[in-house]
Parts: structure tokens; sequence; C-alpha cells
């Protein structure tokens, strides 16, 4: 009996995923972006390109949208949204991206191996003005836009916050619910609202071995 449960529980799994990788697929297939080969998007990411703006995806990218393919789970589907002409969004290889959301009116560019924990939000805009009279809109010139760098094999926890006109170091460690209002140096692990160094990752902690298509992989499906 234990043993039929457990391969009735494995079919429905199987079944559950390859449903939600079709959808993914089925989104991707539509969203006009440019992608490099073996890109898993487990669920239908929220994709939004602005006319004459663009976003790339590298190769063994890995966008988790639904709450049962990753440990946290996540608030909503992955969100890449660009929202001025000429803005990018370039995400490198071997990336995981967990319910993030992205939003570029610049450039917010994320290096080869970066992972990204559960609804990680980053953003090169303020969205609205800080005066009161322009509030309200989305395109006053008074909205502040800086472009967003995050270097290679950067770990960003769940729920951290990445704002406009930042840059966060190679290999470097952002703690779960920071807020990052300011520049990262490479090989630390910082934290906080405001997020600061806390310390330089050890010799061990900083040392880079070759990673492989496979090692960013949240899902649980296998």
């Amino acid at each position: 009996m234990l043993l039929n449960s457990i391969r009735t529980f494995d079919l429905f799994r199987s079944a559950q995923f390859a449903l939600s990788r079709l959808r993914g697929k089925l989104a991707l297939l539509t969203s006009g972006i440019v992608r490099g080969p073996g890109l898993d998007a487990i669920g239908a990411p929220i994709i939004n390109c602005c006319t004459g703006s663009q976003i790339v995806i590298g190769s063994h990218v890995m966008l988790i949208s639904e709450s049962y393919a990753t440990a946290l789970g996540v608030n909503h589907p992955v969100v890449l949204r660009t929202l001025a002409p000429r803005a990018k969004i370039l995400i490198g290889d071997r990336v995981g991206i967990s319910g993030g959301s992205i939003c570029a009116a610049k450039l917010v560019e994320i290096g080869d191996g970066t992972m990204l924990g559960a609804n990680v939000m980053i953003a090169d805009t303020d969205f609205h003005s800080i005066h009161v009279s322009h509030r309200s809109g989305h395109s006053h010139p008074t909205i502040g836009i800086a472009e967003v760098r995050i270097g290679k094999c950067v770990w960003i926890g769940a729920n951290a916050t990445i704002l406009k006109g930042v840059s966060i170091g190679a290999h470097s460690v952002i703690g779960a619910g920071s807020v990052v209002t300011r520049d990262i140096p490479e090989n630390c692990l910082a934290a906080g609202v405001p997020c600061r160094v806390i310390r330089s990752l050890t010799e061990e902690e900083s040392a880079r071995t070759q990673p492989s298509s496979n090692n960013i992989s949240f899902a649980f499906d296998k």
C-alpha cells in the first residue's frame, strides 16, 4: 500500500512539473525575449518588454514561478519587466530566480551563477517622483533612475530588495530581508536595513569551483 502511494505521488509530481514547464515554455515563446539554451521555467513567468527595450537571458537559467517547486514557496510568478525604450535586463548563465521581480527603466545586469532567493525584488527606478505635484505619474524627469549591476556568483537571500544605483561585487552574500541602498564589495557577507557589510568571506568560503549547468537547481523534482 505504501509503495503504491509513493508511486502515485511520484507520478503526480512528474505530471505537475511537466505541465508547469509546458506553461513556462509557452510564456517564453510568446515573450519576444532573447534566451540561451537550457532555460528551465517552472510555471509561466510574467514578462513585459517595452517597445525598443531588451531582455536577454543566458544559458541554463532557472525561473521558478510555482510555490510547490521551491522550499520557501513564492509570493508570485517571476516578473521581468522593462519600463522604457532602450531599457535592458541582462541575465547571465546559470542564474536561478524564485518568484523574483526585476524591473528596469535603464539597466539591471545579473552575472553568471548568481542565485536570487524567494521573492527578491530588484529595481533601477523609484517608479514615482519624490515631488508631491508629480508623484502620481510614472514618467516625470524627477523620478530617480540608476543602473543596477550584480556580479558573478552572488547569493541574494529571500525577500531582499535591491534599489537603484547599486553594484554588488562577485561572490558576495546578501542576507535575507536586506534592503540594499549602496554598493557592496566582492567577497563579503552583508545584511540589514539598510544593508551593510558584516564581514569578508574566508578563503574557504570564497573559493571558486567551476559550476555545472545543474548546480543552479532549486526545484524539488530531483
